[in-house]
């Protein structure tokens, strides 16, 4: 077979064997199984959220295990036109169906990583918040460049960006920043984000032209809604209210209706000022800290799963989970998966598919790589 061939159809099979490892395939089938006999039941709906849970897990199965299938039958009938073509001596037909492997091993691709999102949130909305590290104006505007990073792949997705709580910089940047993403699988792509990210660049705002490191932390958490069972006690909570203001420093109300709710037990602080409404904010802030109680317990389960804790550190050298650097050369670096870009302006653009994938990729396989970081 032919070289270009011979690649795709490995890019393919990498595919379906992660495809089939993250659904635990044999499982998967039977779970399918029960699942269409369970909406064959009349009494189903009986229970309409309990129904509509089930309508919704056979939905991601069935795509799936279909999708899986699809790639692997129409890998076999490329690679028999292919072997046709050859036969014959017909190189433009050979051609075309390399062509057609070169799709399918895109669409393969993609599929892998939808089908990687097999947690128990993953389908749901998201929160990404942004803080800036020590180092002032430096890394303020950091968490910017961050914010304005998350903003772009979340518009190329299609998704709707809302921002909920916006802290500026004392003179660039931000301090710190929330979003609201909402689209299909937001928080299941977006929660590989969460760690500290450090920068490495030839700072603007020095007039020495020296390289300084600037480090912004992320923390992603999904949007849950009171189908989630989360308990908080009132007097654990400490609520504060202040002005609320835009980005650029502009005032979006001339009265204290920003709330900042701080968890005292686990010293969570959530804020927002999206609304005009004091009690609106308060209420999406109660929300937010929902979020965030939930996607802790969702960590604890991961690691009781994985027999491995990832606690969430300090902002600065050593707890990175990418590096970002501008001067002398051009690289951005995944610390976790290894992988790397060698267009760190277009990753800052937004272009953050490929070290997400490669991220959920790992966590399905368990595969740890030792990284060296860039200098």
């Amino acid at each position: 077979m032919r070289a270009d061939a011979q690649a795709y159809v490995d890019r393919i099979d990498a595919a379906l064997d992660l495809i089939r490892t993250s659904l635990n395939w044999d499982v998967a089938l039977r779970r399918l199984d029960e699942l269409n006999a369970r909406v064959e039941d009349p009494t189903l709906w009986d229970d309409q959220t309990a129904a509509q849970a089930v309508m919704t897990e056979r939905r991601r199965l069935d795509e799936s295990i279909s999708a899986a299938r699809e790639i692997e039958q129409e890998r076999n009938d490329a690679l028999e036109f292919i072997e046709m073509a050859e036969e014959e001596g017909d190189a433009e037909l050979a051609d075309e169906g390399v062509a057609s492997l070169e799709k399918l091993a895109a669409r393969a691709d993609r599929d892998k990583v939808k089908a990687l999102l097999s947690g128990e949130a993953d389908s749901l909305d998201t929160y990404i918040e942004i803080h800036a590290g020590a180092g002032g104006t430096e890394s303020q505007d950091w968490a910017e460049m961050l914010l304005r990073m998350y903003q772009r792949w979340a518009e190329a997705r299609g998704y709707k960006v809302s921002m909920v709580d916006y802290q500026a910089g004392d003179q660039a940047g931000i301090k710190s920043a929330t979003i609201e993403v909402k689209g299909e699988n937001a928080y299941g792509y977006a929660k590989t984000e969460s760690g500290v990210h450090r920068l490495v660049r030839i700072s603007p705002f020095d007039s020495a032209a020296k390289r300084h490191t600037s480090f912004s932390s992320v923390w992603v958490y999904p949007v849950i809604d009171d189908s989630f069972e989360v308990e908080i006690n009132e007097s654990d909570l400490k609520i504060d209210t202040y002005r609320a203001s835009g980005s650029g420093g502009q005032h979006v109300n001339t009265t204290d209706s920003a709330v900042r709710i701080t968890h005292q037990p686990t010293g969570i602080v959530v804020a927002s000022q999206n609304d005009r409404s004091q009690h609106k904010n308060r209420a999406t802030a109660m929300g937010m800290l929902k979020a965030r109680l939930f996607e802790a317990e969702l960590q604890r389960r991961e690691a009781e799963a994985s027999g491995e804790y990832e606690a969430k550190t300090e902002i600065g050298w050593g707890h990175q989970i990418r590096s970002y650097v501008l001067q002398p050369y051009q690289m951005v670096k995944d610390l976790r998966t290894g992988y790397t870009s060698s267009a760190p302006n277009a990753v800052l653009d937004g272009g953050l598919d490929e070290f997400i994938a490669a991220t959920l990729a790992q966590k399905v396989t368990g595969e740890k790589v030792d990284v060296e970081d860039v200098d």
